[in-house]
């Protein structure tokens, strides 16, 4: 065989090697990803098999309450423009806009100088008050708490001791009267003795009534002394209530807020001249806040004092601020037909501000039943942009795509797709899917 022949029947065989090799590749390429579709179907069917761990909760018929929504605006409870009581420079103003002050905190203070010298020449006045009390007792012997006796004052002892004195006197001259009278009409006596004896009865009585007059004389003298010192302890007491005036006086001189709120504005500053028509600063009471509501004319019969309020503003419109009724304006106005209704509400970190605009529910009589699931059982579908939720039933959970209400208390309303009662997953969402067996926790 010559060396021509022998190339081309090399060329041959590595046609049909080429041929052959890539067949044979492509069978056993085939056996093997057959072999592991299997395997993966066959490992699918394991873990179908197998039941996903799973949390439950029971969907729950409530009252849903029927509402009506308005509109309105946010007022403090209470704006008090502060003004002093005292007129005067100011020397000190201690707040600023915005700062929260507690009832009775310090505002401002006026100069109390003047004050404080009309407080100390009341306190004198006291003290010479006093000692005139102190004087008018001496006159009559008293102690300081002593009690007027007029018996027991000197010169009324005196003098009853000397009218009694003459009132014995008086005893004696009459029984001697007496005697010689006797003995003159039994003629045992002369007529000249016995009118000598008379002459003394006359004397003594004339006496007793000089001595009686003086007596009289010193105990109203001792009244009117006792007197004195009653007026003089009035005068004490008019003296205290005018230091008490005085201390009032220094009290005024320091501007205090009259109940615990904000400062919204803070119109004068120190060295100012102020009057009792001088407003210092503006104070808002905002917790409870108000809100003034405005309803339509058929509204305002369902509407009472106590009625629950519920409100949203654009501040916080992932937040519902709870409050009830407390007035309802007995008119309607005649051109909006309308009415006013105001709300407090609740507002402890001071979110809601004074002239926010907001909207609100006004809870009325009637309503209807709503189901609601708890937030962690409703899955939100980000493909389909729609909720979902795994109602479970038998060991199976069964897909509900479903339409949520507004959020109540860590739940939703169910709008339709879940009735009353049945059990829904409120974990492991994720895994879930039409007909997964589940455990249940």
């Amino acid at each position: 065989m010559d060396s021509s022949t022998l190339g081309r029947s090399n060329i041959v065989r590595l046609f049909f090697l080429t041929l052959i090799i890539p067949a044979l590749l492509t069978a056993c390429g085939s056996r093997s990803e057959s072999k592991t579709r299997g395997a993966n179907a066959n490992a699918n069917t394991a873990a179908n098999d197998q039941p996903i761990v799973v949390t439950q909760a029971k969907a729950e018929a409530r009252q849903i309450p029927s509402v009506i929504q308005s509109t309105g605006s946010l007022v403090p409870q209470e704006t008090s423009d502060i003004a002093p009581k005292a007129a005067g420079k100011v020397v000190n103003v201690s707040v600023n806009v915005g700062q929260f002050v507690t009832q009775g905190a310090v505002i401002a203070k006026i100069d109390d100088q003047d004050a404080r010298l009309r407080l100390a020449q009341a306190k004198a006045g006291v003290t010479q008050a006093q000692a005139g009390v102190a004087q008018a007792q001496a006159r009559l012997g008293l102690s300081p708490n002593g009690t007027f006796n007029a018996s027991t004052i000197p010169e009324v002892r005196a003098a009853n001791a000397n009218y009694e004195q003459a009132v014995a006197e008086l005893r004696q001259a009459e029984a001697n009267e007496k005697r010689y009278r006797e003995l003159v009409e039994t003629g045992d006596t002369p007529m000249i003795t016995y009118e000598q004896f008379k002459t003394n009865r006359d004397t003594a009585r004339a006496r007793v009534n000089n001595a009686r007059q003086l007596l009289e004389s010193a105990v109203n003298s001792a009244k009117q002394n006792n007197q004195a010192i009653i007026s003089a302890q009035a005068g004490v007491e008019s003296a205290r209530t005018q230091v008490a005036t005085a201390e009032q006086a220094v009290a005024d001189t320091i501007v205090r807020a009259p109940f615990s709120g904000y400062i919204s504005a803070r119109q004068t500053a120190v060295g100012e001249y102020v009057t009792s028509a001088t407003t210092v600063a503006t104070i808002l009471r905002t917790n409870p806040i108000k809100a003034q509501i405005q309803i339509t004319e058929a509204d305002v019969p369902y509407v009472t004092i106590g009625r629950g309020v519920t409100l949203q503003v654009d501040a916080y419109k992932d937040r519902n601020f709870g409050g009830t009724v407390t007035a309802v304006n007995p008119s309607v106005d005649p051109n909006s037909r309308s009415a006013i209704v105001e709300a407090q509400i609740e507002n402890n970190d001071n979110a809601l501000r004074s002239g926010m605009f907001a909207t609100v529910k006004i809870t009325r009589e009637g309503g209807s039943l709503g189901v609601f699931v708890p937030k962690e059982a409703v899955l939100n579908d980000q493909s389909t942009q729609n909720q979902r939720v795994f109602v479970i039933a038998d060991g199976i959970a069964k897909l509900k795509t479903v339409q949520i209400g507004p959020e109540e208390n860590g739940y939703y309303q169910i709008l339709n797709g879940v009735n009353a009662d049945e059990m829904v997953a409120t974990s492991n969402l994720p895994q879930l899917f039409e007909g997964a067996k589940v455990q249940v926790q």
